[in-house]
């Protein structure tokens, strides 16, 4: 088999990357750096720039399944054009494969695409399952129904479409939690707001196991792709503390203060998502990290 991978440099990409060549898949990725680009026997890449919709057709050459990662990060601040740059660069990337492979004659039959919980309205009590009809109603909301619309579109050429809600990862080479870990590290680490904020996680290990059991098993459909046991974000911050030996002593960092410093997307913080992955442990994938303890004592 072969899959085409778009974002295959980044975080979770490169764990699929190493999964796919255990497994005996070649992988063809698309990179908008020319730097990037190597051709080895089974990891090739190709160019493209969505923004003016260039790309390198030959990477679709004998691609069963694509497995769309490519976004635009949030945990950035959102000006009134970075809001838009991350929109684009999911929405734009999905409908520039889509219009090519229009073009061509192809064998892709599957896409599995990310997508986010950020999709469920912020809730203290509601546990989300994927037919959930409550939407977000903020920024969060609209980047992820947008972004499942047009991955939904593959649907039209008889591309079988599966979308993984992704939680927060947890992972000790990126992502946020070094970010959490650090200030805990230097004795200066505290939870947000009240600290009751459901935190759906998943560890980078299992995500990207769940990528590819879902490539393997052929699964469509929506996914929760968070771990069993979500956590409040005091939980999380005292797990941390007590595995870097640290205790916590500075009171909950207040939303106001959030606000200041990072404009809306301090929401980012304070939302909260207790979200629900029945669904994917009813096909039989087993969490290697199913407890919050486990997963961090293996990042530390």
């Amino acid at each position: 088999m072969k899959v085409l991978i778009t974002g295959a440099t980044g975080l979770i990409g490169q764990e699929i990357v190493g999964l796919c060549h255990q497994s005996n898949i070649d992988v063809n990725y698309l990179t908008t750096s020319k730097n990037k680009l190597t051709s080895d026997k089974n990891y090739k890449g190709y160019y493209w720039n969505p923004s003016s919709g260039e790309i390198d057709l030959d990477c679709f050459e004998d691609v069963e399944v694509i497995i769309n990662l490519v976004g635009a990060t949030v945990a950035k601040r959102w000006t009134k054009k970075y809001k838009q740059e991350i929109i684009d660069s999911r929405v734009d990337t999905a409908s520039i494969i889509l219009e090519s492979l229009k073009k061509i004659k192809h064998s892709v039959r599957h896409i599995v695409s990310a997508s986010a919980i950020g999709i469920y309205p912020d809730s203290f009590q509601n546990y989300y399952k994927e037919d959930s009809t409550e939407l977000d109603s903020g920024f969060l909301g609209e980047v992820v129904t947008k972004w499942e619309a047009a991955v939904r579109k593959f649907e039209t050429l008889n591309i079988e479409v599966s979308l993984l809600r992704i939680g927060l990862v947890l992972a000790n080479k990126g992502g946020a939690f070094p970010k959490i870990a650090k200030p805990i590290e230097k004795g200066v680490g505290a939870a947000f707001g009240n600290g009751k904020q459901w935190q759906s996680w998943i560890h980078l290990e299992d995500l990207a196991r769940l990528f590819m059991y879902v490539v393997e098993e052929e699964l469509t459909g929506i996914y929760n792709a968070v771990a069993p046991n979500p956590v409040s974000n005091e939980r999380l911050t005292n797990v941390v503390a007590d595995q870097v030996g640290k205790k916590i002593i500075l009171p909950n960092i207040p939303r106001f203060m959030m606000k200041l410093i990072l404009g809306e997307m301090h929401v980012l913080l304070f939302s909260s998502q207790r979200v629900c992955n029945d669904k994917i442990i009813e096909t039989g994938f087993q969490f290697k990290y199913d407890n919050i303890t486990q997963a961090v004592e293996d990042l530390i």
